[in-house]
């Protein structure tokens, strides 16, 4: 089978287990999870669609998502996108009862969707705009690396300035993205966000002053040209209700540009500068005068903001500090929750000898969990089971606490890229005291974290109620499962029959 007969193949045994095309609103991918809109909830088959080979996980939130893994979301996405298309535009039927109940849950769900607090409304949009910008981010940053490593060796001098250009281009003109992604997200026309905040990156406003100062060229960053598209699309809105629509054409454009642009140059990029500079003197002043805590702090909390749905905001903090510095000191601190719960499966794993359901998630999952994929462990193991989630923390915070401590002795370890964590961040580690040391830090607070997190679940991670419950035969029958919870002896097995093929085990 090829590869793309296999991922339609995935797709395929998905869309009936969400309920068919009939109860898709909506389609999307992050780095890891398929994003599903759904008309009626109720009609996923959550236990069948688990059970797919191809799946790691289910995770509820605002949409249903499915957790695929980095590389084969992005192939199967655009596999069930096509065939719920083909579904839907296929002629409709008379509607059924189940159709009518499917709209009342779609009403149900849009009142539930209109309850949802702000704040968090506001990070997934804030998390819409920039989780598509990952991609790049992650290959020029890694094309950056390569190069400073050819620069440092001195090694084809005649090719690095031609990477340098393509591992900069991006960053160049990463507010002209963030403006065009915002407006979408908003609700307005994105090539009009994508014109306005353009002009931040225009060499030309060196030669305007505001506030007493001349502007440079990017000043203000991703949080200018996010500001500037916000006020873009009210701009744009305001004109939609007040100008004929026989002007509409000529004029929605032309004050959109016109008036968010100069409130971008005499305003906004004044003020989204010291905003930026301020965030990255912030974080420098932490890890210099607090490292060890802040780091600790930082790398415990991460998995449960993660759970929150917390850490989107997050995501403009890395990007700034990647404009600033070239690198943000935050995300290698926060790749330590990923660590601790690494160490916490494999505890998981020694703790629970005769589970062999449990000890079969984890097999299959740390390979993942070891290049920063994390929802598998999260979800299948140490959530699950409750205690070792929080041990797992307790491994973040120590691993955390180890590459904050350098940055207080002096030395940062940063990342050129937002996305991955785990041994996948190796590649795109950057730091003020060369290479080989910042790889060395790393890898130290990965160490620690996989040590805290193993040694605090082994040790606390179970009581002996827990220990009661999960460590039994999984794969035995009923009667030796209550045996082995009884501390009696199970009685013998009958042999199968010789028509009938042992059933596989159920994960």
């Amino acid at each position: 089978m090829s590869t793309d007969d296999k991922n339609r193949a995935v797709a395929a045994a998905i869309l009936p287990l969400v309920g068919g095309a009939g109860n898709i609103t909506s389609v999307a991918h992050c780095m890891t999870r398929l994003r599903l809109g759904l008309r009626d909830r109720s009609l996923v088959r959550d236990e069948e669609l688990k059970a797919l080979p191809a799946v790691m996980g289910v995770v509820e939130d605002d949409t249903y998502q499915i957790v695929l893994g980095p590389g084969t979301v992005a192939r199967v996405t655009p596999e069930f996108e096509a065939l719920v298309a083909e579904a839907q535009a296929a002629p409709p039927a008379t509607p059924s009862a189940d159709d009518l109940a499917a709209q009342g849950a779609a009403i149900r769900a849009a009142r539930k969707a209109r309850n949802q607090t702000p704040f968090k409304l506001f990070l997934r949009r804030i998390a819409n705009i920039f989780v598509p910008l990952i991609p790049a981010l992650i290959g020029c940053g890694i094309i950056a690396g390569l190069n400073g490593l050819l620069i440092n060796l001195g090694w084809l001098p005649g090719v690095t300035p031609a990477l340098a250009a393509i591992a900069s281009g991006f960053m160049a003109l990463i507010a002209v993205f963030v403006g065009f992604n915002t407006a979408k997200e908003f609700g307005g026309t994105p090539i009009l966000g994508g014109a306005v905040a353009a002009i931040i990156v225009f060499p030309g406003v060196a030669k305007v002053d505001a506030f007493g100062q001349t502007l440079s060229p990017g000043q203000g960053g991703v949080l200018g040209a996010l500001g500037a598209a916000v006020l873009a699309v009210y701009v744009e809105k305001w004109c939609r209700r007040w100008v004929p629509e026989s002007l509409d054409v000529l004029v929605t454009p032309t004050l959109t540009v016109l008036v968010s642009g100069l409130v971008t140059i005499f305003g906004l990029m004044f003020v989204a500068g010291e905003v930026s500079n301020a965030i990255g003197e912030f974080a420098d002043w932490l890890l210099v005068h607090a490292g060890a805590g802040a780091g600790f702090v930082l790398g415990g909390l991460f998995l449960p903001l993660v759970m929150l749905g917390l850490h989107q905001a997050l995501i403009p903090i890395h990007t700034t500090l990647i404009e600033q510095q070239g690198y943000t000191v935050l995300l290698p601190i926060l790749a330590m929750a990923g660590a601790g719960q690494v160490g916490a499966a494999m505890a998981v794993y020694l703790k629970l000898p005769r589970n062999g359901s449990i000890r079969r998630t984890i097999k299959s999952a740390l390979p993942a969990g070891f290049l920063g994929v994390g929802e598998p462990l999260i979800y299948g193991v140490s959530l699950p089971l409750g205690r070792p989630f929080v041990t797992a923390c307790v491994g973040g915070a120590f691993g955390g606490g180890f590459v904050g401590l350098f940055s207080m002795l002096g030395t940062k370890v940063g990342s050129t890229a937002i996305g991955p964590s785990g041994w996948a961040l190796f590649p795109l580690l950057d730091g003020d005291k060369g290479l080989g040391r910042t790889i060395a830090i790393y890898a130290g607070g990965l160490l620690t974290g996989y040590l805290a997190g193993f040694v605090a679940t082994y040790f606390w991670g179970f009581g002996a109620r827990l220990l009661e419950e999960f460590d039994v035969d999984t794969d035995a029958g009923p009667e030796t499962v209550v045996a082995a919870s009884a501390g009696t002896t199970p009685p013998p097995s009958p042999a199968p029959k010789p028509d009938r093929e042992p059933k596989p085990a159920k994960l």
